[in-house]
């Protein structure tokens, strides 16, 4: 009588699956970085870390397609790094940042403690309602936005980027003002406003380049790399406010889409993908 022997079944993640998962790890461990140097008073340091954060997130989900290690466990994972990354952690540092300029500011120093953490929650909160929208979505079938290659408000990390505009022109000018709680305080609330907002921006990964402004346009990319290192407060603040100008002409390119599509009555595509924008 012979017994077949048993195939042991194969459990675990794949390989390929943990190194997307891990450099999501790596954005949330930045971010949380980013807070400690806020709390020794290291600005400089702590938005270096939010924007090592933001790259790191930037790859994360590139390298799970390219290795397909998409999940859902790794969606899941990386929502819960944005929202400590770029939202809790931006909050906490500029709170902080704005806190220590008042040092001796008595009663505005006061009004800062009392109301000024509405507005680092503000930030925190709209955040985690963004990516909390992605995820309820994340299995719809009608996304418009998403499957003309727009986003649907403004992006986690870019958020966290916009919120540091007044440490970047603090840093590059020195100007007192701009630690003022009524410089930073609306700053904070049309950020944590744009994150919610249903405005269509765009999609960096949908754009497409044409063939013939290639090689211009890595030059651009190589002079905006050697400006980011020699001068980064200045470049950070120019990008800024270049992504802000940017917004009403994703609003109309949507809206020129949308209504191309509605005339020739083509149906919107699905979009599928495993991890938030």
């Amino acid at each position: 009588m012979s017994i077949a022997p048993r195939k042991a079944a194969r459990r675990g993640i794949p390989l390929r699956a943990l190194a997307p998962n891990a450099v999501t790890a790596l954005a949330l461990c930045f971010g949380l970085t980013g807070v400690r140097f806020g709390i020794s008073g290291e600005w400089e340091k702590a938005v270096a870390a939010i924007i090592i954060a933001g790259v790191l997130d930037g790859l994360d989900g590139r390298i799970a397609r390219l290795l397909k290690g998409e999940s859902r466990f790794g969606a899941e994972l990386d929502s819960l790094s944005d929202v400590t990354a770029f939202g809790v952690a931006p909050a906490i540092i500029v709170y902080l940042w704005v806190h220590e300029g008042l040092a001796d500011g008595g009663a505005m120093q006061v009004g800062w403690v009392k109301y000024g953490w509405i507005f680092a929650l503000a930030h925190a909160v709209c955040c985690a309602l963004r990516l909390a929208r992605f995820n309820a979505a994340i299995d719809d079938q009608d996304q418009p936005h998403k499957s003309a290659g727009f986003l649907t408000g403004v992006p986690a990390p870019a958020g966290a980027g916009m919120l540091f505009l007044p440490m970047y022109l603090w840093l590059w000018t020195g100007e007192a003002a701009l630690r003022q709680p009524y410089v930073v305080a609306p700053w904070a609330a049309l950020v944590a406003f744009l994150m919610i907002s249903n405005l269509a921006t765009f999609s960096w990964a949908a754009l497409r380049v044409r063939r013939g402004i290639r090689l211009g346009l890595l030059v651009g990319v190589a002079l905006f790399m050697g400006s980011l290192i020699s001068a980064p407060w200045p470049t950070l603040s120019l990008l800024v406010a270049a992504y802000l100008a940017a917004i009403p002409f994703s609003v109309a390119s949507y809206g020129r889409v949308r209504r191309q599509r509605a005339e020739a009555g083509g149906a919107w595509p699905t979009n599928e993908t495993a991890r938030p924008d």
